[in-house]
């Protein structure tokens, strides 16, 4: 069975750094693209940044484009987010997610193999 687990989220100020990382378990990682999306609370789904599973392309949402920074290591079957200069509206769980994006938020959220979460949050 698919297992995520993300971690590395926590409390930064505007303008700081942190490092998500999300161990795969259960499934040939090294075979698949992989997402990070986020919530806010009150707000919609946004597919953050995804990797195919070669490292061969990437794609960023334009509002974290130049900041953050999507790789993987398919030995550890590891994903990562490095995330800098981080503002308040960068505020939101981040999940990490077994798929390239997929605009159709509602089928992806019950389709696909999601983590729980980790928390981020950027205030000063």
């Amino acid at each position: 069975q698919a297992r995520l687990v993300e971690s590395g989220g926590g409390l930064v100020h505007p303008g700081g750094s942190l490092n998500l990382s999300c161990a795969a378990s259960g499934f040939t990682f090294s075979k698949l693209p992989m997402s990070w999306a986020r919530q806010a609370p009150g707000k919609g789904l946004e597919w953050v940044a995804a990797i195919y599973s070669d490292s061969s392309h990437t794609y960023y949402s334009d509002s974290v484009k130049g900041r953050f920074t999507i790789s993987r290591d398919n030995e550890k079957n590891q994903l990562y987010l490095e995330m800098n200069n981080l503002q308040p509206e960068d505020t939101a769980l981040y999940q990490c997610v077994k798929s390239w994006p997929n605009s159709d938020h509602e089928y992806a959220r019950t389709h696909y193999t999601w983590g729980q979460g980790t928390q981020v949050t950027v205030s000063s």
